[in-house]
């Protein structure tokens, strides 16, 4: 396999300066993985209230149940698959399943096509996604792995953020939600997956000299990954509940949130720009607090960071103005900016290099698994209740989620050698 060079011609080196060229690539092709999924931010959940006529929230919310399914199932078998092909042959798949997304959402004559849509965008983005936090965390090493998944997060939320706003404005221009914003999935469709097959280097030589600094281990079934990431580590199993919730609201966010919206009169376009903020705020953020981990550790950041999530989402159910909702935008953007990027990073702390691939699908099939019980949960009480209710159920569970972090975790220290032996 290749890395920066190959084996032959030069000794694969960790780090990211050593590296900066690959990890500058997979940056830009995250960015487009990301823009993906920004295309449905805005603009999906009123096809199916005003086009389809879809009176059920829970229904409207079933785009994103599909969506969180199929890529939290994806995820668990993206490490498996990572591991036995290479990183860069399934970054190549997850892009050519995510080719005809853009194509049917524009042709979809019924709402079961939207489903269908979203059901290969999971599985894209299972696949696609996950190999550029893999990618990147193989090529830095164990220095900075709170740097490259804050930069991997970034380049993907921001481009979700601008991509929310642009489909938003798209149709305002246009007077259409199909067809004209989808063409930009065309786009990055077609980029992503030229520069993945061109560009982009497997990085398995990396994985394999970091291997190298570490203790031997006993090699370790799918099935003892699954057990120790989910539940038997205490600090995996904090940042696995976490990151559950954290897409839960993601979810929520995602589905309840345009309706809400347009339910107190505002338009499509500065629906968009709310969309556009909380993402954005995200994506650019995770620069900052990403390698903020690095130096001051994991724990505190999770925890503030969720406990401002939630206070962002009471604020949304509890306030009502096109300002008060902007500034509880950029306050969720931010809190989930100290959790998704030091989630990632604690994770990749306790994992051995031999297992963490697959440590990391685990951890991101419970995370997008949020998804779907988000988009679902929210529907539920928004029918019973209100989505001024549903808002507010979640974030509640949000607070939650931060104390059970607290009490749970550890920090580990950012030596996975430390902590190699599976007891």
């Amino acid at each position: 396999m290749a890395g920066v060079a190959t084996a032959s011609d030069a000794p694969v080196r960790l780090g990211l300066r050593e590296n900066w060229r690959q990890f500058g690539l997979l940056v830009l092709v995250n960015a487009f993985v990301g823009g993906m999924v920004g295309l449905e931010r805005t603009v999906v959940p009123l096809i199916g209230s005003e086009e389809f006529r879809l009176a059920s929230t829970t229904v409207v919310a079933s785009f994103i149940a599909s969506f969180g399914l199929s890529k939290a199932f994806t995820n668990l078998v993206s490490g498996q698959m990572a591991d036995r092909w290479g990183r860069k042959r399934v970054l190549v798949l997850g892009w050519l399943i995510g080719l005809p997304v853009p194509f049917l959402i524009i042709w979809a004559p019924s709402w079961g096509w939207i489903v269908g849509a979203n059901v290969l965008l999971g599985v894209s983005q299972g696949l696609a996604w996950s190999m550029t936090v893999i990618m990147k965390i193989d090529l830095v090493g164990p220095k900075s792995r709170g740097l490259a998944v804050g930069l991997n997060e970034f380049a993907g939320y921001l481009t979700v953020g601008l991509t929310a706003f642009l489909t938003g404005w798209i149709a305002s221009e246009t007077g259409a939600l199909r067809p004209e914003p989808f063409y930009l999935g065309i786009g990055y469709a077609v980029l992503g997956l030229g520069l993945s097959v061109l560009l982009v280097r497997d990085t398995s030589e990396h994985v394999r000299q970091e291997a190298g600094r570490h203790p031997q281990v006993e090699a370790v079934g799918f099935r003892e990954v699954f057990v120790r990431t989910s539940f038997r580590d205490r600090n995996l199993f904090a940042a696995c509940q976490a990151g559950l919730v954290n897409n839960l609201n993601d979810g929520m966010s995602w589905a309840i949130f345009p309706i809400f919206f347009a339910a107190h009169g505002l338009g499509v376009e500065p629906i968009g720009v709310l969309k556009a903020a909380y993402p954005a705020v995200w994506g650019v953020m995770q620069t900052i607090t990403g390698p903020l981990s690095d130096r001051l550790g994991r724990k505190g950041l999770i925890i503030w960071g969720m406990w401002l999530q939630a206070a962002a989402l009471m604020m949304v159910a509890a306030l009502d103005g096109f300002g008060w909702w902007l500034a509880a935008s950029l306050l969720l953007g931010l809190g989930t900016a100290m959790v998704y990027p030091t989630l990632l990073a604690a994770i990749s702390d306790v994992a051995h290099p031999t297992w963490r691939a697959r440590s990391l699908s685990v951890y991101r099939f419970w995370r997008d698994l949020g998804y779907a019980v988000g988009a679902l949960l929210a529907g539920f009480i928004g029918d019973a209740f209100g989505l001024a209710w549903a808002i507010a159920g979640v974030g509640l569970l949000t607070f939650l989620s931060g104390a059970v972090v607290a009490l749970a975790m550890r920090e580990a220290g950012h030596h996975p050698g430390e902590r190699a032996r599976l007891g």
